[in-house]
């Protein structure tokens, strides 16, 4: 099996400006059945007999005990469209999707939420459908609180459904209406005359005992308490926030071109990782810095970490290089590229695909590749934390620093292969074909979450969240876009396309 994966790595073109060979489709005969079945075997391991929810992990066993006292809006969103890709692709029977996802839905429209937004706590007990004031691992003390992003990913699934899943179109529908992503959107956030606001990170009901924010955007119900933080990087998941609220029509389409795409290449934004090159447009009334970072060779916007997961999650569900064939449909191809160079050129791992994943030395860990990231400190792709530091021109402080000579232990995430699949197949089926001959970390659930490549250490467990990207891809790719499809129609093809289809990056 592995010669033959290897072999549809392969990509033969011809040569010339008369014509280009068709590229045989490494997908088509990859074992991609079976990691969809696999995958999916480990996604309903996670669901709570009692309620029908996911937890948020299980171990790589699948031991029912071993299932995580806990879940998440995105656990929940991650569970209902692995449930409708795996019915795509014949997993499972049209009867069960149908049980699985009404019977999902039902417990979500009796957990607590939050009254006035209609917005769910970030943290549930998936057995009892209790709002988690501890946490069941340790007995620490949870301060309620309402996340942006995750009710996002809860509110991606339920405009999924709603067209995907027509017999429950009502029940997703009542859930999603309830739902005003206007109660995290700061008109203010750049200054009172910038003329698109930003999202804030989210809220507690009750005043917590870290930094907060008093107000109330939307004007109905009490205060909440704000995070301190808007979401300000745009190639982020957290752009599905924005995506979804723009879809919806609860936030001006304007809206989209608030966030930076780089800082601005002055000394007052000279934490950030590297100088960008960039002009400025102006989209919609609004003025954007059309920044971008260099590496390896290729020029890119950055996300906040460098990881996969920022930069490809959202296009699970929004066609972004199709609408945006200057701005996404350039960058996307040429950040997966980002990855693979230094994977296997520059860190010399030999191995490529860096996300947030769990550390296969215990807890879990933000993983991306340092130089592709604004964020100077940076997610790194070993667990060493070897980082980069390119300077800043002439700004005090950011003299270049020498690049590293070796990386470490570098953590490699299957997920991260899996999203970067629609934009190297060849190379994605590649290294899914390395991975399972090079490390123990296939197992009854599919791949194991991570691998640390130079010492062989997989971190054997499944996480809702990772599992669900790799079941979104494979619905993707073999299902005609089948997510992709169920989400835009509606809003999103008619408030959220031509936002991105105006913009032009700087690649």
């Amino acid at each position: 099996m592995k010669h033959v994966l290897l072999s549809l790595a392969l990509v033969f073109t011809l040569s010339g400006t008369a014509a280009q060979a068709r590229e045989p489709d490494p997908l088509a005969s990859a074992p991609t059945s079976t990691w969809a079945a696999d995958t999916w075997r480990s996604m309903a391991a996670m669901v709570a007999p009692e309620s029908g929810l996911p937890a948020d992990n299980i171990d790589g066993g699948l031991d029912p005990a071993s299932r995580a006292r806990y879940t998440s809006p995105t656990n929940i969103g991650s569970y209902i469209w692995s449930a409708i890709a795996a019915r795509r692709l014949d997993v499972i029977g049209e009867r069960e999707q149908t049980e699985r996802i009404e019977r999902a839905l039902d417990a979500v429209a009796r957990l607590p939420r939050h009254a006035d937004s209609g917005q769910f706590y970030n943290w549930y007990d998936p057995a009892t459908l209790e709002m988690l004031r501890t946490w069941p691992p340790t007995g620490a003390p949870i301060e309620p609180f309402v996340s942006s992003v995750d009710n996002a990913w809860l509110a991606t699934a339920l405009m999924v459904v709603r067209q995907a899943v027509p017999r429950l179109r009502t029940k997703a529908e009542n859930l999603l209406t309830a739902m005003d992503f206007a109660f995290y959107y700061d008109p203010a956030a750049r200054g009172p005359d910038f003329p698109a606001g930003l999202m804030r990170g989210g809220f507690w009901v009750e005043q917590p005992s870290g930094c907060s924010v008093p107000g109330n955007y939307p004007g109905r119900g009490p205060n909440v308490f704000y995070t301190c933080h808007h979401y300000g990087s745009f190639n982020s998941e957290t752009r599905m926030i924005s995506y979804v609220a723009i879809a919806l029509g609860q936030v001006p389409p304007a809206h989209y071109f608030a966030a930076w795409r780089t800082f601005p290449a002055t000394c007052d934004w000279s934490w950030q990782e590297m100088l960008p090159v960039g002009q400025e447009r102006t989209y919609f009334g609004v003025p954007v810095f059309e920044g971008a970072y260099r590496y390896r060779g290729l020029q890119f916007v950055p996300s906040w970490g460098g990881d996969m997961f920022e930069a490809l999650m959202p296009n699970l569900f929004v066609p972004e290089e199709r609408w945006g064939p200057r701005s996404w449909g350039g960058n996307h191809p040429v950040y997966v590229r980002g990855q693979i160079e230094h994977g296997l050129r520059d860190a010399g791992y030999g191995h490529w695909g860096f996300s947030p994943a769990s550390d296969p030395f215990g807890g879990y860990r933000e993983y991306g590749v340092d130089a592709m990231g604004l964020d100077s400190a940076g997610y790194t792709s070993d667990r060493e934390r070897t980082s980069v530091d390119y300077g800043f021109g002439d700004c005090p402080g950011r003299a270049p620093q020498p690049e590293p000579a070796v990386y470490g232990d570098g953590v490699v995430t299957p997920h991260a292969v899996f999203l970067a699949a629609r934009f190297a197949p060849a190379a994605a089926v590649a290294e899914l074909a390395k991975l399972r001959a090079d490390f123990d970390i296939y197992g009854p659930g599919g791949f194991y979450d991570s691998v640390a490549v130079r010492s062989g250490t997989v971190a054997r467990r499944y996480l809702a969240l990772d599992q669900g990207m790799v079941m979104a891809a494979l619905g993707n790719l073999l299902g005609g876009d089948l997510l992709r499809d169920a989400f835009t129609r509606g809003g999103a093809q008619r408030l959220l396309r031509p936002v991105i289809a105006a913009e032009e990056f700087t690649l």
